[in-house]
């Protein structure tokens, strides 16, 4: 990565960074590495590919920030820096540390090119590290259907449908004239005998004073008016008119009355509210169950500070039950609650 030229800073352009360097900096890459291989499963729920991945990605991040570490160390106590100093430095700001203290080697040592081949090298390492992270961060954000469409082998075609059955054969068997014109093998046994049942008697025709001249066949004793009387009275009542249901529940207003209050306990004035001044009407709706207490509350109006005791309030109180056809039913009003502050 450093050759001689790019990382010599003493006069006998001795290499800065030495075997020792390089060991303990890989040292610490792999034990980076292995750590995030074994913990990352535990703390996430990545696939295996992903963990490996990171674990990478860490590892030569771990890797290149102790190499920095390690020149800094090694080239501060060569130019004559402060290694306690510039260490912390780099340990702080990472790479901006880094190359704030190549700045300060370079124009100590008067070696500016080493800082311009350093800060080339950073940033061809910066250009390689993103083309190769790309491509695998594209992979990973791939749709799993994609990936599966892409790797999976296609099923295999469905099998034939079967050949549809033949229709059975019908066999037609056309009746000729010699099968008409030839005489029984066998002799029936017993012969039937049809014989046609004879037509009801009529009814003789008998005449009445007021009926019709000639008669009718069929016509009631008594006359005309005597058959209009006896199916009159044969016919059945007619059937009583339908009563109108009564409704369960009903709205006050129209013909309906108010029901009777026989309770009603005056709300407390909120403390709040009469310290700020607050007078008002809170409008409810609500619904008297058939034994006259109040059910179903609802808002419909009001200051916010009054509504709170105007529902405690009317929670409580009584209606007389109201009787609609002589049955008891529900009804459904409005209910005013007045706040006055008295002055």
């Amino acid at each position: 990565m450093f050759d001689d030229t790019l990382l010599d800073s003493s006069p006998s352009r001795a290499p800065v960074l030495t075997g020792v360097h390089y060991a303990i900096s890989l040292g610490l890459g792999l034990a980076a590495f292995l750590a995030a291989k074994t913990l990352l499963p535990a703390l996430t729920m990545a696939e295996e590919g992903t963990v490996a991945f990171g674990a990478g990605v860490l590892g030569g991040a771990i890797f290149g920030y102790a190499l920095m570490i390690c020149y800094v160390f090694a080239d501060s106590r060569q130019v004559g820096l402060s290694t306690g100093l510039w260490v912390t430095i780099t340990l702080l700001l990472n790479l901006v540390g880094y190359l704030v203290y190549a700045f300060f080697s370079a124009r100590k040592s008067g070696s500016w090119a080493k800082l311009t081949i350093l800060v080339a090298t950073i940033l061809e390492v910066i250009a390689v590290g993103i083309l190769v992270l790309i491509p695998l961060i594209y992979t990973e954000a791939l749709p799993k259907a994609q990936l599966m469409t892409l790797l999976v082998a296609p099923p295999p075609p469905p099998p034939p449908p079967p050949p549809p059955a033949a229709a059975p054969v019908r066999v037609i068997r056309r009746v000729t004239a010699d099968d008409i014109m030839r005489a029984p093998t066998v002799i029936p046994k017993t012969i039937a005998v049809i014989k046609d049942e004879p037509e009801a008697p009529q009814a003789a025709a008998v005449g009445v004073v007021g009926g019709v001249p000639g008669g009718m066949p069929g016509g009631t004793p008594g006359g005309v008016l005597g058959s209009i009387l006896s199916a009159a009275a044969a016919a059945p009542p007619p059937p009583p008119p339908p009563q109108a249901a009564t409704p369960k529940r009903i709205r006050v207003g129209g013909q309906v009355e108010q029901a009777k209050l026989i309770f009603k306990p005056t709300p407390e004035y909120p403390p709040l509210a009469k310290v700020a001044r607050i007078q008002g009407t809170v409008r409810l709706e609500a619904i008297i169950s058939r034994d006259g207490t109040v059910q179903d509350l609802k808002v419909l109006s009001g200051h916010p500070l009054l509504v709170k005791a105007a529902l405690e309030a009317v929670q409580r109180w009584r209606y007389q039950p109201t009787l609609l056809n002589g049955e008891p039913v529900e009804i459904v009003t409005d209910i005013d609650v007045n706040f006055t502050l008295a002055n």
